[in-house]
């Protein structure tokens, strides 16, 4: 009896530390999930995607170019998923020489979802 219950008592013990494992595991060290750091590692690479894409297309065509002349050239092979990652993708090409590509949240009240942008210097502001 006494066996018997030390087995359960230690299955209780183990029960509680996965639990609390399993919560802490899904969290980074800011707190946030890390669904939520995934979806914004994934839009800083699909920013600097699209800035290569731009790259590519001002050394062929000597100008920049909005997404759906991006889209139609064939330097990049499709834009970026906005549902998947909570973002929509728009492109200001300012002149010649000048483009600012951003990415919005789709959903306003996401307020963990912060805009991000890139330019022609392929450095990622937000």
């Amino acid at each position: 009896m006494r066996a018997a219950l030390g087995l359960a008592g230690l299955l209780i013990v183990l029960l509680i530390g996965c639990l609390i494992y399993s919560s802490q595991i899904r969290r980074n060290s800011d707190g946030k999930p890390l669904a939520q750091q995934t979806d914004f590692v994934a839009v800083r690479g699909h920013l600097l995607s699209l800035g290569q894409a731009e790259r590519l297309y001002y050394a062929t065509n000597g100008r920049y170019a909005n997404l759906g002349e991006l889209q139609r050239s064939n330097d990049m092979n499709s834009l970026p998923d906005g549902g998947r990652s909570g973002y929509q993708y728009t492109a200001e090409v300012e002149g010649e020489a000048h483009f600012r590509i951003t990415a919005n949240p789709i959903d306003p009240s996401r307020t963990d979802l912060r805009p991000l942008s890139i330019d022609e210097t392929m450095q990622i502001s937000q």
